[in-house]
């Protein structure tokens, strides 16, 4: 947003000279009093200029009767995880309110390194919302990754000073924060003093105290009120998370009252557009925190003016005189239903969208496994007592289970009236062919297979079926699509969705995927899947679990769930 001149802003906020645009008729929440205003809103360029009096301007838009509240700010996400660009992202969610999103390129950097986060800044500076930018603190995210890049920090310093950057993005290595890995201790000393995002998921006590310490600020894997607690009281912002996965709005609502919201915000890491369609964003999770009970000022106050002053935003967040023209329209404050919203002064809609400039994407063509064939699941071992995920829906965290497995022909097969179903994950960068498999618990699969190249943090190839030579169909057929989800049963693809971008991100207009994304969720449950967002859920199964971590030169993921295949 380009600043209008100083003494045009002093003369129409005095109203000596007619403000550009005037929000005439509505009350504003004051997100600092919690009262509601009268009096329009004088907006000069991108900027509040006049508020609680009355106003002429060469634009006037017809509020009457409405309320005007900050517009809302995703504090933490991976826009990559919504399966669409920026753009399209921009698009799906600028209408429910959401004027800036502060993004982790993470995912896409995992993939092609600086870039995929080069791409992202790039295509922040043209689009309609405000997109900031936290740089990749963990690509890999551990050495027990192979992804396809490694960032250090002194890749990651010349863009430190980049207009759209704010810091560094969530530091997921905690173990190597309180044992001081060199490269995390070098990542840390560059960003001192500057923001730090943080994630560590249970971590409490004295290690809770250290990894604060070493000056990371924000956190947002906090599960339980109680944990969400002892971060709070220990100087840690905290980040209300709702996702399409990880869903922790109603166990943290709690905790989101007026006296902590100045230090609470929300994110949703991440929706995608099929969620957004059937819930909402951000506007979502304000009108559930209201419906479990929180102050609006509470939840209104966490969407924007907690959240800006986390992040170092001073410019947005409150609708007073000074501050961006981020505002959003609505008929009520409980039920949270955008019929307007401006972002730097700019009202979103097809207008705005239609004038952007398009940045090419990057990373194509990036799935490089060779085909694998129905053995290649085959899972050796003489004992019977086997690892086994277990599923938490709405969760990231899984449980350490252990089922006795006995091998048949020497291959511990499937076995679906325990629900136990094969998983397995492939290399596909192109570094050193690796791969595993396991067994997860949860999943419900009766039949066929479903594969992803969205699989955190490395993003490589995660299979997880009934059927070896469906698994061996879908993981090859992604190869085909350059990426993306695959559901495959008796021999033949049921549903898919490309995802040629990084095999993160569709190229299509965010309304083709969300329709592509029932057409996926209905092949699943062909298959016998109950879980409300079975692709995503796949997507975080190859997680390191830190409880468990044993250290080996296999070097792609935890041994105590996978084995290495030969």
């Amino acid at each position: 947003m380009t600043l209008p001149p100083l003494s045009d802003v002093i003369a129409q906020g005095r109203g000596l000279a007619p403000a550009d645009l005037v929000l005439r008729g509505g009350r504003v929440f004051d997100v600092i009093t919690g009262e509601l205003l009268e009096g329009d809103v004088a907006i000069c360029g991108g900027l509040i200029v006049g508020v609680f009096d009355t106003y002429e301007g060469r634009e006037v838009v017809d509020v009457t009767g409405k309320i005007l509240v900050p517009g809302f700010i995703d504090t933490h996400l991976h826009i990559e995880s919504s399966l669409v660009t920026p753009y399209e992202f921009d698009r799906c969610v600028g209408p429910h309110g959401v004027t800036t999103a502060i993004c982790d390129p993470h995912e896409i950097a995992n993939v092609c390194g600086l870039e995929g986060i080069g791409y992202f800044l790039d295509a922040s500076a043209h689009t309609v919302m405000d997109i900031r930018v936290n740089l990749s603190s963990c690509v890999p995210s551990t050495h027990m990754e192979t992804a396809g890049a490694l960032l250090e920090a002194a890749d990651l310093v010349p863009l430190m000073n980049h207009p759209r950057v704010i810091g560094l993005a969530e530091f997921m290595n905690f173990p190597g924060v309180l044992h001081q890995d060199a490269g995390c201790m070098a990542k840390l000393e560059a960003f001192r003093g500057g923001h730090i995002d943080g994630h560590a998921p249970l971590l409490s006590g004295r290690d809770l105290n250290g990894y604060i310490a070493a000056g990371i600020r924000t956190e947002h894997e906090a599960t339980t009120a109680t944990e969400a607690m002892e971060k709070l009281r220990k100087g840690m912002r905290v980040l209300i998370r709702e996702g399409s996965v990880s869903k922790d709005l109603h166990a943290l609502a709690p905790m989101l009252t007026e006296r902590t919201s100045p230090y609470c915000c929300f994110c949703t890491d991440d929706r995608n557009p099929l969620d957004i369609a059937e819930h909402g964003h951000l506007d979502y999770l304000i009108r559930t925190a209201i419906a479990l009970g929180c102050p609006p000022l509470a939840a209104y106050r966490a969407a924007s003016l907690s959240a800006a002053e986390a992040f170092g935003l001073k410019d947005r967040g409150l609708i007073a005189p000074g501050k961006r023209a981020d505002i959003v329209v609505l008929q009520d404050l409980a039920t949270c239903r955008p019929e307007m919203v401006f972002t730097g002064g700019v009202r979103v809609g097809d207008a705005a969208f239609a004038t952007r400039q398009i940045v090419p994407p990057v990373a194509r063509h990036s799935v490089k496994a060779p085909p694998v064939r129905a053995e290649d699941f085959r899972t050796g071992g003489n004992r019977a007592e086997t690892p086994v995920i277990g599923l938490l829906p709405g969760k990231i965290i899984t449980e350490h289970l252990t089922y006795d497995i006995a091998p048949t022909d020497g291959d511990k097969r499937p076995d679906l009236a325990r629900d136990l179903v094969k998983i397995a994950v492939i290399e596909r960068h192109g570094k050193n062919g690796n791969r595993a498999t396991g067994f997860v618990k949860g999943f419900g699969l009766k039949r066929g297979a479903i594969a992803s190249t969205v699989c955190h943090d490395h993003h490589n190839i995660a299979v997880v079926g009934a059927d070896y030579a469906d698994m061996a169909l879908a993981a090859n057929r992604l190869g085909e699509i350059e990426g993306g989800f695959v559901v495959t049963e008796g021999g033949k693809v049921l549903a898919e969705l490309a995802l040629p971008v990084a095999g993160l991100m569709s190229l299509q207009p965010f309304e083709v995927v969300r329709d592509e994304l029932i057409t996926l969720r209905a092949a699943a449950r062909s298959l016998g899947v109950e879980l409300e967002e079975p692709f995503l859920q796949l997507a975080f199964l190859a997680l390191p679990v830190i409880p468990h971590l044993k250290i080996t030169d296999h070097g792609m993921i935890d041994v105590d769930r996978f084995e290495v295949m030969p």
